[in-house]
């Protein structure tokens, strides 16, 4: 996906092959990715209407996975503060079997997490099977504000790059599907919300001034995610850089990019031996 590409009128077989970060010259570059663009929408009308659709299907996918209870999916969700990490997982996953959702919110890491390996944390949130975990950030926090601040040594940032590397690979080998969604929005679509967020009583205590503070840094932030993608997107984990301006076309991707996912899983209802006739005939006396 690149530029302002919007390629409407077609919708394409699998949106995975659109969103799915590309790199050019070994390469991959945020800034190319039009955060305003709607690849792969038939038409901006037909959004809400498949969404409904998207959220029977995904419940339906879900229950299998969680009925087969052999595997896992686990979906990281990174983006710039306001790129609606929290409304996916309202609007796109808030209908799953909650039973068999587990969502997980990285902030700071606490004193003890910090005596740790960055990755200790990760770990212990891992979905189990059956399950879909949400991760809303993730480990990719200490490639990126880290980075962006000088936190930890570059060598150490570098090295963490092959580290998540691994460890992802070790995750799908214990029959765990990755799916890395990252939220691109606009410097100006993010001062937008900012601002609406700020006049909003009711949305006034999901506000810090830190948010100001740090868009100051949104060139190193673009940068940072560029270099995270290029280095960790994988053929075990892609990455898929999602459009955000458009609140209801980033929960149509999103739904759409899980719909395809758990399609290829194909999980599947288990069999068990009953007796039928035997058990019928037992319920029915």
């Amino acid at each position: 996906m690149r530029g302002g590409s919007n390629t409407v009128g077609v919708v394409p077989k699998q949106i995975r092959d659109l969103l799915r970060a590309k790199t050019e010259d070994g390469r991959f570059r945020l800034a190319e990715v039009d955060p305003a663009s709607t690849p792969g929408l038939k038409s901006p009308k037909q959004e809400k209407k498949d969404l409904a659709k998207h959220k029977v299907k995904l419940f339906g996918l879900q229950e299998q996975l969680y009925a087969e209870h052999k595997r896992a999916l686990l979906i990281v969700l990174q983006g710039m503060d306001t790129s609606g990490k929290d409304g996916t997982i309202t609007h796109v996953i808030g209908d799953l079997n909650p039973q068999a959702v587990q969502i997980t919110p990285f902030k700071q890491p606490t004193a003890e997490e910090k005596r740790h390996s960055f990755l200790w944390r990760i770990r212990r949130r891992l979905p189990e099977a059956g399950e879909v975990g949400i991760f809303n950030r993730s480990h990719y926090e200490d490639v990126l504000v880290v980075r962006v601040h000088g936190l930890a040594p570059l060598n150490v940032i570098e090295r963490r790059y092959d580290l998540i590397n691994g460890f992802e690979k070790q995750v799908t080998s214990q029959r765990t599907k990755i799916v890395k969604i990252c939220l691109h929005i606009s410097y100006d679509e993010q001062r937008k919300r900012l601002i609406e967020r700020l006049k909003d009583p009711d949305k006034q205590w999901k506000f810090s001034e830190h948010d100001i503070d740090e868009r100051a840094y949104w060139d190193d932030y673009q940068s940072a995610y560029s270099i995270a993608i290029t280095r960790c997107s994988t053929r075990w984990a892609p990455w898929y850089v999602v459009p955000a301006d458009d609140k209801d076309y980033r929960n149509w991707a999103v739904s759409r990019i899980l719909i395809e996912t758990l399609k290829e899983m194909n999980p599947q209802y288990p069999h068990p031996r009953l007796d039928v006739p035997r058990l019928l005939k037992r319920l029915q006396a």
